[in-house]
């Protein structure tokens, strides 16, 4: 895993062998932040990275200076490697936290410009994540909401969904 932007770029990040995770690739995570890029100045922005698992999403959106990363996991020997990350590389506008992703939205009030969820695939109730996070009022005004997940979701009838990109494996289906 590495980082692709920002003060950090090109670092080589090496997580552990046998995290229960499944990261982002290189490839879909450089298409992500080309289309983040033309639409957000990263610096001052606030990002909520949900599932955030071995941390990429957010040591990417921390690596670009975003003002303030959120990245909430329950696993916590994935919470350990981001907190080391975290140390080795002063990320100082990284905030990483043990919670229940749905437990944690319910309590969760702040505004975020963008709130990515990268929860796993076979997870039962990953329909409900737009729902759950548009009735907290967790985006800014013209703030994205952007799922990970299989081709076997769709989200098209959403009301907020705007559009899907596809990079091989990887779906991002975008909200507003």
């Amino acid at each position: 895993m590495r980082i692709i932007g920002g003060l950090h770029q090109r670092r080589i990040i090496r997580p552990p062998a046998g995290l229960p995770v499944r990261p982002t690739t290189d490839k879909a995570k450089e298409a992500l932040f080309n289309v983040l890029q033309n639409v957000f100045d990263f610096d001052g922005i606030r990002v909520l990275d949900l599932f955030a698992g071995t941390g990429s999403i957010s040591f990417e959106f921390a690596s670009r200076g975003a003002a303030e990363v959120v990245a909430v996991e329950n696993n916590l020997r994935c919470l350990r490697f981001m907190r080391q990350v975290k140390e080795q590389l002063a990320l100082e506008n990284l905030v990483c936290l043990k919670a229940d992703v749905f437990r944690f939205l319910k309590h969760c009030h702040p505004a975020f410009d963008i709130v990515f969820a990268d929860p796993p695939y076979d997870m039962e109730n990953i329909k409900q994540l737009p729902d759950a996070i548009f009735s907290q009022k967790l985006l800014a005004e013209n703030g994205w909401l952007i799922i990970e997940h299989s081709s076997a979701i769709v989200f098209d009838n959403h009301p907020k969904f705007v559009r899907k990109r596809n990079y091989s494996m990887v779906h991002f289906s975008f909200f507003e």
